[in-house]
């Protein structure tokens, strides 16, 4: 008796390409993140996917090549450096649960004394860039930050939106509550406006899906740069940054990430979103539209497709 042969693997370019003309046909797509008065400018019909494989193959379509800002995705790098620097000295100035509270919440922050529940909420990622500035000018921390992103990237044009910098700025008035409060409790050692200075540079560096889906590579390889075989961060560490994007990436939308995409993955309120397939794939997204925790809307449902169909999910 002839057995049924083994499925094939699905074609990668021809699937991101099928999702990416999907996406653009749908026409619900959210709201701008008209809060940040620059975002609110953005084209909200804009779709980007780049699936960068473990082998070094690309799979891009859409707007994959325009620079939009990552905003809370830079929060990934940030995490990545302050661990190096402090270690596990870092978990004492934030935690490592799920929030399950908006962003910008200040009301856990109350409830728990100034420690902020997790690196990825805003408050998380104040008291992570308050640790990577000790010891250091705000313009030699930002230097620092930008420098390692374009490393990753391998590309030395990543820079700083500074006009999105500035509106951030201007308006920030909630970010500017959570680190005064955690500043009245200790959490954050340097001056807030410094610290505040860093963070909203570094949400405002802009980044294509390209350059986002090569700087993700290293949590694809558990920490190691794969153009160079060197070592980005120990493999334990990376495991644990994955599991952080997991359980807490999404904000108050990370357990239904989890449920429909069951992979890593990062937002940001400029629309991007970072995610690994461990093993397998570092994935960008960027569609400008958010659903009602923030989270990129056509964003989500592209990389559930993907996942899907190419069988990345993490729960088999």
């Amino acid at each position: 008796m002839k057995l049924a042969s083994k499925a094939a693997m699905p074609d990668l370019e021809t699937v991101v390409k099928d999702i990416a003309d999907e996406m653009r046909r749908r026409p619900d797509r959210g709201e701008v993140a008209s809060y940040i008065p620059e975002l609110a400018r953005v084209d909200p019909s804009a779709f980007g996917l780049v699936v960068v494989g473990a082998d070094g193959t690309v799979a891009a379509s859409g707007d994959c090549e325009t620079p939009f800002s990552i905003q809370s995705v830079s929060k990934v790098f940030t995490l990545t450096l302050a661990l190096g620097k402090a270690g596990d000295r870092l978990w004492r100035k934030v935690g490592r649960e799920p929030s399950g509270s908006p962003f910008n919440s200040i009301v856990q922050l109350e409830r728990e004394c100034g420690i902020p529940r997790n690196p990825f909420i805003n408050a998380g990622a104040i008291a992570v860039t308050d640790e990577i500035l000790s010891g250091h000018e705000p313009r030699e921390a930002l230097g620092e930050i930008l420098r390692f992103l374009q490393f990753l990237a391998e590309d030395s044009s990543i820079g700083i939106d500074e006009a999105v910098a500035a509106s951030e700025q201007r308006t920030g008035f909630r970010n500017f509550a959570l680190a005064n409060y955690m500043k009245s409790f200790g959490v954050l050692d340097n001056p807030v406006d410094f610290t505040l200075g860093v963070y909203f540079h570094h949400c405002a560096i802009a980044m294509t899906c390209q350059q986002l889906a090569m700087a993700g590579r290293f949590l694809v390889h558990l920490g190691r740069d794969p153009a160079t075989g060197h070592s980005v961060v120990q493999p334990e560490r990376a495991r644990r940054i994955n599991a952080l994007m997991l359980t807490c990436g999404h904000y108050d939308g990370s357990g239904e990430f989890a449920y429909r995409v069951g992979l890593p993955g990062k937002s940001g309120v400029g629309g991007g979103i970072l995610a690994i397939a461990p093993g397998k794939a570092s994935i960008a997204v960027w569609s400008p539209g958010l659903d009602t925790s923030g989270n990129s809307r056509l964003g989500r449902i592209a990389l559930e497709t993907l996942a899907r169909k190419m069988g990345w999910s993490i729960f088999g």
